[in-house]
């Protein structure tokens, strides 16, 4: 189990991690540090423990407005599969008849060639 030591807030914590998991850890209570000093420019003095809940609610909102953002996108993909499902199965369709037209054709020029005298070979 691994350890980390971050400052959060002027204040230094001891953290549990997952072996490996040091690096993101730190990267995460370095952003955490960084958005409650921007709250405390933005908005003074007004309590470490309402600018970390603060920072929190922040962090939560653009979450949330990820989540909705991938969800969005999630059904964008699907409909996109579908679209292409359907139209694989219309290409399809269009080649068949395509194919048969076609044979159909050379059987009337068959039929045409032969009337003409030639035998059609």
């Amino acid at each position: 189990m691994g350890q980390v030591i971050v400052t959060v807030a002027d204040k230094v914590y001891r953290i549990a991690c997952n072996d490996g998991q040091e690096t993101h850890l730190i990267r995460l209570a370095s952003e955490l540090d960084n958005k409650i000093n921007e709250m405390r420019t933005a908005f003074g003095e007004i309590g470490d423990n309402r600018l970390v809940v603060m920072a929190a609610i922040t962090f939560m909102d653009e979450r949330e407005e990820i989540k909705n953002k991938l969800n969005a996108l999630i059904a964008d993909v699907a409909s996109l599969k579908e679209d292409r499902a359907a139209m694989a199965q219309s290409n399809s369709k269009t080649e068949n008849e395509i194919a048969l037209a076609i044979a159909s054709a050379a059987t009337r020029i068959d039929e045409i060639a032969k009337r003409l005298g030639g035998s059609g070979e």
